[in-house]
């Protein structure tokens, strides 16, 4: 199974930017899917991007234009480059792999967004 670490959170300026980073063990994590999903207080939990093992992509169409996931399979890390943010992006932020076999999610990084 995998484990997944997030990092790269905090408090940011409406229209600033920040940059996620979720580490993965394991020897298969080029196997995985991997997305970003985040929950803001009082909400369900949303995808915000996805990255198939292949490196094929998806967004929700709230942060399309301005929000990034990519993946680097030699370092097991996956990104979610976050650019002109606003108070409503504010949420925890999830890191999230799955493949045939396996199902993880991370403890999430809280993003915070001051207008």
């Amino acid at each position: 199974q995998v484990q997944l670490v997030e990092s790269g959170g905090g408090l940011v300026q409406a229209g600033g930017s920040l940059r996620l980073s979720c580490a993965a063990s394991g020897r298969t994590f080029s196997s995985y899917a991997m997305a970003w999903f985040r929950q803001a207080p009082g909400k369900q939990r949303e995808l915000v991007a996805a990255i198939t093992s292949g490196g094929s992509t998806n967004y929700a169409d709230s942060v399309k234009g301005r929000f990034t996931i990519s993946r680097d399979n030699a370092k097991n890390m996956v990104y979610l480059q976050m650019t002109s943010l606003k108070p409503e992006d504010a949420a925890l932020y999830y890191c999230r792999g799955w493949s045939a076999w396996d199902n993880a999610w991370g403890q999430g990084t809280q993003v915070t967004v001051s207008s």
